[in-house]
């Protein structure tokens, strides 16, 4: 025998061979036609573009490679000078501030509330 979920009983009902496989009233099939497109603008395809991409500004990578791949005991994030010096000690400070902010507001929540 057959089983399928009864939506209006919430129970398990004796169901036909087709019912069962196909649950819910979902049946399977093919639309008649496709859809209408949602925007009308046709894309551009890449291979339709017959000229080069061109982008916004130089390609930077082997001038970055050579900076970054120089041995001179300076740490990766620090190779690139004042900025890299800045963004460090700002994120650590702020590092640091966070984590002495979280112990004092701890140390007020531990204390008894005196009334």
């Amino acid at each position: 025998m057959y089983y399928k979920f009864s939506g209006f009983t919430q129970k398990l009902t004796g169901s036909t061979v087709p019912a069962a496989y196909s649950p819910q009233g979902l049946r399977a099939g093919v639309p008649a036609e496709s859809p209408a497109m949602i925007f009308g603008t046709p894309t551009k395809l890449v291979s339709e573009g017959g000229s080069m991409v061109e982008y916004i500004g130089a390609n930077r990578v082997p001038d970055l490679q050579k900076i970054y791949q120089i041995s001179d005991g300076i740490p990766i994030h620090l190779k690139r000078g004042i900025p890299d010096r800045l963004l460090y000690r700002t994120t650590m400070a702020l590092t640091v501030g966070g984590a002495l902010y979280c112990m004092v507001a701890l140390y007020f929540a531990a204390q008894p509330n005196n009334k």
